[in-house]
């Protein structure tokens, strides 16, 4: 009997079965075309940037990598747009350390939290900085602008991107721990700022090197320092801060990252995060980035953290300590 009533059930589950629409099978990811929003204008170093390493991860992946500019508001626009975004893997979002480090120390509120809704996919690449210099140089070397600037604090200008940048910090870190003083002249953008400086109207600047790279390869933009741990390969005769005005453990660079909205599933981060690595590892992707001035950053989630960890307690207290804001 008990044969039998298993039998009925097995045929009567069969007939259920054939009555059922089929379940499709998991789709594979990714199946559609990939969003990576910018948070910068089209043309520049980290639009550059994006669609280089984009164009190299739309062949590994096998769908399109479609970047989309959100600039505006020190990245908040573009941040918010990503942090909004569906967790399904399709938008994925170039995190600098200005959008999750210095903005929570710039801004009393803003539209994301930078822990809460976004987590690290991988590490692209760093700009290197340079203390930088026109033809009416005020000063011959590091060590010899620095004396001048302590001799006359606030007196000789100094030119960044815009407040609260990574080359406005780096400035005001260098200058502090250096016992000097510049006279901060902000601008919208590394562009106009260099114009000056070749022009001769500012007479010096903290330069990223792919906004400067041509022309301090000439010669024409003199780096008296380079602010990074050790010279840089393409520029070795240029000395660090580090060596050239003593500054023991000094380094400060403007970096870049991959984010997804924090809910994105775990297997699809791991799948973005060996997809993005394999790109910079591209030899063609790495020698155009090292080509237009960037160094490139290899590291996953792990590594992606602990420079965060690293950033938020080097330059949190130095915004707060300096009250600079954006509000």
């Amino acid at each position: 009997m008990r044969d039998i009533i298993l039998g009925r059930r097995a045929l009567l589950g069969a007939g259920l079965a054939g009555t059922l629409p089929a379940m499709p099978a998991l789709a594979a990811y990714p199946e559609r075309t990939l969003r990576w929003i910018v948070a910068y204008a089209a043309g520049g170093g980290t639009d550059t940037l994006a669609r280089l390493i984009g164009a190299n991860l739309s062949q590994r992946i096998g769908q399109p990598v479609v970047v989309e500019n959100r600039p505006g508001a020190a990245t908040n626009i573009g941040a918010e747009a990503a942090a909004k975004s569906a967790p399904d893997g399709y938008t994925v979002f170039t995190a600098d350390n200005g959008t999750l480090v210095f903005n929570t120390a710039l801004f009393r509120r803003l539209p994301y939290d930078p822990a809460k809704d976004f987590r690290p996919v991988g590490l692209m690449a760093r700009f290197p900085l340079f203390l930088a210099v026109g033809e009416k140089a005020p000063a011959e070397s590091a060590q010899a602008l620095i004396a001048k600037a302590k001799a006359a604090p606030g007196t000789i200008d100094c030119a960044t991107p815009g407040i609260g940048s990574p080359h406005h910090l780096a400035m005001e870190r260098m200058a502090r721990e250096a016992g000097a003083r510049f006279n901060h002249v902000p601008y919208r953008g590394a562009a106009p700022a260099l114009n000056d400086l070749l022009a001769g109207t500012i007479p010096m600047m903290v330069l990223d090197y792919p906004s400067g790279a041509e022309h301090l390869r000439s010669g024409r933009v003199k780096a008296l320092a380079v602010l990074s741990a050790r010279p840089l390969e393409d520029l070795p005769a240029v000395p660090t801060v580090r060596d050239s005005m003593g500054l023991r453990g000094f380094e400060a660079y403007a970096w870049q990252g991959m984010v997804v909205p924090k809910a994105t599933p775990d297997p699809v981060v791991s799948h973005l995060t060996k997809e993005l690595d394999a790109s910079i590892r591209d030899t063609a992707v790495r020698a155009r980035m090292q080509q237009i001035g960037l160094e490139p950053l290899t590291g996953g989630p792990a590594e992606f953290e602990t420079l965060l960890e690293r950033e938020r307690s080097t330059w949190l207290p130095l915004i707060r300590d300096l009250n600079i804001t954006l509000d």
